[in-house]
């Protein structure tokens, strides 16, 4: 195939920068380079905040459902070109491509849950306060938003972010991971398709640097990521210094407890899925499975044998299920962990994968098998740290109880899931667990799209989730209008004119119109 060249998309154009920097686009599942990626410089980055900014007064006021069949037209747009979408996912991300059709197909559904923005972002009105007074709450959008996504997921975070933004009437300036920008590359052409007004979405690339004139510029009312803990912490830190709105979600460590009555066909499914999907690169993929003591042996046995089943390879081969990891250093931190399991932890390795076999074209790819520990305990390193790759540990525990106080002291909460059939276990779980997304019986507890995304703790930086009214409320404003309704008095009022009022009397004078 041609080299792939990523460019920023500024004010409905691409951009040819020939003064920019370039970094190598790889794909992770051979190894070898498929194109060059702009590293956006100051200049073009606040060229793209210029856009933003003017398209907004005219992006703003064009009539709510004007705007939300510029969304209904990119659902369509991105039905129509769904498999090249996915394509362009499993090659620079090397997410399997079935997962990458999945995330495409939910990113649709996300973006049909914008479309209904119209209800969304009604207000409220309040009748009859006092004589002739009333109250209106109105839902009004603030400006220019910024995003940034991690590698993992390049259209899911365009998916959280950018409709519900564009759809209340705020302009975007999104930056993809250097790592996985191709799928951006595709929605820009989708912008272009649909005729959506220049500067509505503009898109950036390269390294963090890039975003650096959000934090000085006054027009950028918000800044969105999808991150560690450790980098959401330091944008909160900037942006709040310079008074602008953050949505910011970090790290996870996520257990999985298998409790004695577990389904056991539901959880072995549901176990493949969540730790080693996507190559464990995800905030929702399941790290612990904390197993009842009656069931641990049989628990890992089971698992053990399951796991040895599935094939490691390219993304693009549909027997495939484990992809490779991101890149080269994932790999080797990956690995790198692993050793810190045996030889530190002294953690009992049931299942290596590392230098798992594949086929003579992808030995240059970054690739990680399924990985899993035995007899772990919570002051493991790899207990402790987010290792994002297919690793697993497996630990005992003697109850409910037992499993609710690790979820409880660990910093992060994300996401949790408990297997039962015991009705009280589950509502226990899901009242107790210290997270913010449960499942019950679900091994990757993703809300569907109506419904807010996000965890607690160290998992979510500030209080804003993404999509839902979650959505809506971060990217609105709410304005309080209250209204006094005076009859009108002209050459047709034959009533006479008052007399000057008089001063207010009394002990107690109201602080708010009466």
């Amino acid at each position: 195939m041609d080299s792939i060249r990523i460019r920023d998309f500024v004010d409905g154009a691409w951009v040819d920068d020939p003064a920019a920097e370039t970094l190598p686009l790889y794909n992770p599942s051979t190894g070898q380079e498929i194109g060059r990626v702009t590293r956006t410089r100051p200049e073009t980055s606040r060229a793209a905040i210029d856009a933003a900014a003017r398209a907004y007064d005219g992006w703003r006021s064009l009539s709510v459902s004007r705007r939300i069949r510029y969304l209904f037209d990119l659902r369509r747009a991105m039905e129509d070109h769904q498999e090249d979408l996915a394509q362009a996912i499993a090659l620079d991300q090397a997410k399997h491509v079935g997962e990458a059709r999945g995330e495409v197909a939910r990113v649709i559904e996300i973006i049909e849950t914008a479309c209904g923005i119209p209800t969304l972002i009604q207000g409220e009105t309040l009748d009859n306060l006092g004589p002739g007074l009333s109250a209106r709450v109105i839902r009004q959008p603030l400006g220019v938003f910024c995003g940034v996504a991690p590698f993992n997921f390049p259209a899911l975070v365009f998916g959280w972010f950018v409709p519900f933004a564009i759809g209340a009437g705020n302009t975007f300036i999104f930056k993809p991971s250097p790592l996985s920008p191709y799928f951006m590359q595709k929605m820009a052409d989708l912008f272009l398709e649909i005729g959506l007004p220049a500067g509505v979405v503009n898109v950036i690339n390269g390294e963090a640097d890039a975003a650096q004139p959000w934090f000085e510029d006054p027009r950028v009312r918000g800044i969105c990521m999808v991150g560690s803990s450790a980098t959401a912490k330091r944008i909160a830190a900037a942006a709040g210094q310079a008074g602008k709105r953050t949505m910011l979600l970090g790290g996870a460590k996520n257990y999985l407890v298998a409790m004695d009555d577990l389904p056991w066909d539901v959880f072995l499914q549901n176990f493949i899925h969540s730790c080693f999907g996507s190559a464990g690169q995800r905030c929702l993929a399941g790290s612990i499975v904390a197993a009842s003591a009656s069931i641990y042996d049989e628990l890992i046995e089971r698992v053990t044998a399951v796991s040895k089943s599935l094939k490691v390879g390219s993304a693009l081969d549909p027997s495939v299920h484990v992809g490779p990891v991101i890149s080269a250093q994932a790999r080797d931190r990956v690995n790198e962990f692993i050793r810190i399991g045996v030889e530190k932890d002294n953690a009992r390795l049931v299942l290596d994968g590392r230098n798992p076999d594949v086929a003579p074209d992808l030995k240059g790819g970054y690739y990680v098998g399924p990985t899993i520990f035995a007899n772990i305990t919570p002051c493991m390193t790899i207990i402790q740290e987010e290792i994002f790759g297919p690793v697993v540990g497996v630990m005992k525990i003697d109850g409910l109880d037992h499993a609710l106080d690790l979820i409880r002291r660990q910093p992060y909460g994300n996401g949790a899931c408990i297997f039962t059939q015991n009705l009280h276990y589950a509502e226990e779980f899901i009242r107790l667990a210290d997270v913010g997304m449960i499942g019950v019986n679900v091994g990757v507890p993703a809300p569907h799209p109506y419904l807010p995304f996000g965890g607690i703790k160290d998992s979510l930086v500030g209080t804003n989730k993404v999509q839902g009214k979650d959505g809506i409320d971060f990217f609105t404003q709410n304005k309080i209008a209250t209204i006094r309704a005076v009859p009108p008095r002209g050459p047709l009022d034959s009533s006479a004119p008052s007399a000057s009022p008089a001063p207010p009397s009394g002990r107690v004078r109201s602080c708010v119109a009466g």
